[in-house]
């Protein structure tokens, strides 16, 4: 989250490229002396008094709102207030829609696993990488297999053949205190 601009009427919050306005100064709020004014159909107007500009904006039923506050002289435009506040929720919402979320699902296993029991992981983490997701696999190691990690390595090796069609490495694997981890992805 960062700020473009701070006024005590005006702040932009960006999500991800996407503008989110808070209080906009409208109508009489407005207290420059002159504004660069653009009309309702997008055509500029040039620069004018306060009150002229809100004037205009009260013969065509619509309301004055600052847009760029920072600029000198800063510009107003006459729109529909209601209308555009809600356009803009819109496009927010339809921001939010389009954004993929990427959870990491765990996928555990231990030095001793049998083949069937792999695959069954193994399946498992088809499921989630194809549903989008990234997969971590975590071989733990409990009390005297701490002494056969290095071989136990193979078993990893073994996990990813099962599913290298479909998935990537993104992370090779890694000893972490007790578990060995790889972090894999969908493929593109």
């Amino acid at each position: 989250m960062d700020s473009l601009c701070c006024s005590p009427y005006f702040i932009i919050i960006t999500y991800g490229g996407v503008a989110t306005i808070s209080e906009l100064m409208i109508n009489e709020q407005i207290r420059d002396k002159e504004v660069r004014l653009i009309g309702e159909d997008g055509q500029q107007l040039g620069v004018m008094a306060t009150r002229d500009a809100l004037k205009l904006a009260q013969d065509a039923n619509l309301d004055l709102v600052k847009i760029a506050p920072t600029a000198k002289p800063p510009v107003c435009k006459i729109i529909d207030y209601g209308k555009y506040r809600y356009e803009l929720t819109r496009k927010e919402k339809e921001a939010k829609k389009k954004q993929k979320i990427t959870e990491v699902k765990e996928v555990r296993l231990s030095p001793n696993i049998d083949d069937n029991d792999l695959n069954t992981k193994a399946n498992q983490a088809r499921k989630f990488i194809t549903k989008g997701d990234k997969v971590k696999v975590a071989l733990r190691f409990r009390g005297r297999e701490m002494a056969h990690m290095q071989a136990s390595k193979r078993i990893l090796d073994d996990f990813f053949k099962k599913i290298e069609d479909i998935a990537v490495i993104e992370k090779p694997a890694k000893l972490e205190g007790r578990n060995m981890i790889m972090f894999l992805t969908e493929k593109r």
